[in-house]
């Protein structure tokens, strides 16, 4: 089994350093193979630039403990950089102060309009005519056209003109008409059964 080639240490030689290169502190005649910036404008500068200075590993070693990032900065410079840092540099903005903007739809492209389904889902659950509904009042209000919640007075009112509108005698003997009505029936008998025997309904409608 191969293994992968060891990483090299924290203080290994910079791959950049050029050979024959000395240490820039005075005085030192090992080789400079640990690069430090001269400034903290220069941290992204290229390996080759002249922003660099080139040490040994003692020498970098004592550069980086003196090394002060924020030196010949004012305490709001200070808080500034801080507050960039901790959200790794990238632009911020105070919570919810970007509520009040409109969102634009027309923004978003859309092919398999799965926006489109979750909206009409949301917009389901709005408050709105029928809420509270008994699941077997459904299918007779629907026939009666009716909104819920509705009072008897209301029923028998719907009742009669559906009754008159859809009358045989008035369609010229039509069976369509003759089974309609007796859909109209079966759907007035059971809203009216329900309410008589739920006086609280009837009397909030």
């Amino acid at each position: 089994m191969s293994r992968s080639p060891p990483r090299p240490r924290a203080y290994a030689p910079d791959p950049a350093a050029l050979p024959g290169r000395y240490c820039d502190s005075h005085g030192c005649p090992l080789p400079g193979s640990y690069r430090a910036p001269k400034s903290r404008s220069t941290l992204n500068a290229p390996a080759t630039s002249p922003d660099y200075l080139w040490f040994c590993l003692e020498h970098v070693r004592a550069y980086n403990l003196s090394w002060d990032y924020y030196k010949g900065m004012t305490p709001g410079q200070i808080e500034a950089e801080t507050r960039s840092d901790t959200a790794w540099g990238r632009p911020t903005w105070p919570l919810g102060s970007l509520g009040s903007q409109t969102f634009d739809e027309t923004q978003i492209s859309d092919p398999l309009h799965l926006l489109a389904t979750g909206r009409i889902k949301r917009d389901q659950k709005k408050p709105g005519p029928g809420r509270g509904m008994p699941a077997e009042m459904r299918e007779p209000i629907q026939t009666l056209g009716l909104d819920w919640p509705v009072s008897l007075d209301v029923l028998k009112t719907r009742y009669k003109e559906l009754a008159k509108r859809h009358h045989p005698d008035a369609n010229g003997g039509d069976r369509a008409a003759e089974e309609r009505l007796k859909s109209i029936n079966l759907a007035y008998a059971a809203v009216r059964h329900y309410l008589t025997d739920t006086p609280r309904m009837a009397a909030s409608a």
